[in-house]
């Protein structure tokens, strides 16, 4: 039943991605395999919602409430909530994307169909001005009346969250670490919060290439599970704060490198206002060829000189 829930709201993105823009949206999955605060066991939400909106039905529809906001005095039934902000999902590539990738779809389809409750959320709108995961602490925050209730938050370096005194993790290793020593420590009833974002692991071997997001999410599924937390993920996408083009990093990266040496030349993102221009003026364009075409034709019509009055046939 999960299965083709799943697919069919894949369907339903790929019917949608040619009616709305999806270049804007990235998906979320919410999934906990041993909790549930709700009767629906998997439901898909087809509406386009801010960070913020998404922080709210995660509360409130996810059950999140219950483990992060401090008003709410029964004892929790999970001992770990874990937010991962990934860097390569755009709602279209949950419609079957050739450049996505299959193993972190793969992933992702597994943990949504096989929990005990899971939410899905194709698309969700991203600011260029924050990064999502401080706009979903933040949201949080803002929506528990007496501010987050955990017992510790913590979250990777690479994760930008502006305020609040939180634990910060270096790596990878340093995640495992953090999630042993917590399940140790933890006081029954209590959950931790723990933020992490791809672009903070990098491969021993080559150390300015980064390891796959599949891998990275995987091996942190990994450790939460050996950690015998109790655990609820939310998964969600944010890839237009990393490299937009992944087949050519190293021009990108030589770019990058050339601008902060010359420290002069800033990052220009061409804005909804810029595509709106550039649409108008190639629409402009293809309303000058043709009415080129059409003229010329019209032209052509003219010179052929044809004859208004045949004479009559003579008669022999």
């Amino acid at each position: 039943m999960g299965f083709k829930i799943f697919v069919v709201a894949m369907m339903v993105g790929s019917i949608a991605a040619a009616q709305i823009s999806l270049a804007s949206t990235v998906p979320a999955f919410l999934w906990a395999p041993g909790f549930s605060s709700v009767e629906s066991k998997e439901s898909v939400n087809y509406q386009i919602m801010s960070p913020k909106d998404l922080a709210n039905s995660v509360l409130s529809q996810g059950g999140w409430s219950d483990l992060l906001c401090s008003e709410r005095k029964n004892e929790r039934p999970v001992d770990l909530a874990v937010v991962f902000v990934g860097r390569e999902l755009h709602s279209s590539d949950v419609a079957g994307n050739k450049h996505a990738d299959p193993a972190l779809l793969n992933l992702l389809k597994d943990s949504f169909t096989k929990s005990n409750f899971s939410m899905a959320f194709p698309y969700v709108a991203t600011s260029e001005e924050e990064t999502m995961e401080n706009l979903l602490v933040s949201s949080f925050k803002e929506a528990c009346a007496h501010g987050l209730g955990v017992a510790n938050v913590a979250f990777l370096e690479s994760c930008s969250i502006e305020g609040g005194d939180f634990q910060k993790l270096s790596n990878l290793h340093s995640v495992h670490d953090h999630l042993v020593k917590r399940m140790e420590k933890r006081t029954k009833g209590e959950t931790d919060l723990v933020v992490l974002c791809h672009g903070g692991f990098q491969s021993l071997k080559e150390l300015d290439q980064p390891f796959p997001e599949s891998e990275i999410l995987t091996e942190v599924m990994s450790s939460v599970e050996q950690s015998g937390a109790k655990y609820a993920a939310l998964y969600v996408s944010d890839p237009f704060k990393s490299i937009h083009y992944p087949g050519y990093r190293e021009l990108e990266r030589f770019l990058a490198d050339d601008t902060a040496k010359n420290g002069s030349a800033s990052p220009k993102v061409c804005d909804e206002v810029c595509q709106l221009k550039s649409s108008l003026l190639e629409g402009v364009l293809v309303g000058i060829v043709l009415l080129l075409i059409l003229v010329s034709g019209l032209c052509c019509m003219m010179g052929i000189d044809t004859p208004t009055r045949f004479e009559a046939p003579q008669e022999n």
